[in-house]
């Protein structure tokens, strides 16, 4: 945690079509907003908050195994007995001549991530896209590390970009054949409704004309005789 005296860097940050505002402290790490890690992924900034206070993340820190190895003691500790306390520091705002300093409630990044896991988890789409095309990113880029490929910030921003795209259309179109699939199902329960009620059995094997008339033909030559 921080001292609410420490100042720290601005910097905007592209996140293929996003632009959040990432902050550096003075021993080099980074943090995000409280407000814009929500935000990003279409939530309210309390929801951040909310996230760190939740049972959810309790429970996932006292897991075994070394998880959250990432975290520090220090930050487990507090998150797991509700003692965690925001960092909070200046940043400078406004023009040369006009400069002012505004405070900053901030969350490390490894807590970005797992906010942002814990949304796409329950459904939230944006998260999902977001982590989706951040991991795919991550795993390229060291693939392209180990096969000599060379790419700009500019190329990576638009790859996430299209990523996204192509996410969200394949998403469109998989709840589009849901949709069908559902009409397809209410309009068989109908019908199976309609056959009970007029006591028909939509299940049971139909009765066989050709089979009723031989029965009824031999039934007859069996009276003549």
């Amino acid at each position: 945690m921080t001292e609410e005296s420490t100042k720290a860097t601005r910097a905007v940050v592209q996140i293929g079509s996003l632009e959040v505002d990432g902050f550096m402290l003075p021993d080099g790490s980074y943090r995000m907003s409280l407000s814009q890690t929500a935000e990003t992924v279409g939530k309210p900034a309390r929801s951040t908050f909310d996230f760190l206070r939740s049972k959810t993340l309790k429970r996932l820190l006292s897991e075994a195994g070394g998880t959250f190895d990432f975290l520090t003691e220090d930050t487990i500790s507090a998150i797991s007995s509700d003692a965690y306390t925001v960092d909070q520091f200046l940043v400078d705002i406004g023009d040369e001549g006009s400069q002012g300093q505004t405070r900053i409630r901030g969350v490390p990044l490894e807590i970005v991530i797992l906010y942002w896991h814990w949304e796409s988890f329950r459904g939230n789409k944006q998260a999902f896209f977001l982590v989706t095309g951040l991991a795919t990113e991550t795993l390229e880029r060291r693939f392209d590390t180990a096969f000599g490929v060379s790419r700009t910030e500019a190329e990576w921003n638009e790859r996430l970009i299209q990523r996204n795209q192509q996410l969200e259309r394949a998403l469109a179109e998989l709840g589009e054949g849901f949709a069908i699939e559902d009409d397809i199902r209410r309009e068989r329960d109908y019908f199976e409704r309609l056959l009970r009620e007029n006591g028909i059995d939509p299940w049971g094997l139909p009765h066989s004309d050709s089979k009723s008339g031989s029965e009824e033909r031999a039934s007859d030559q069996g009276g003549e005789g």
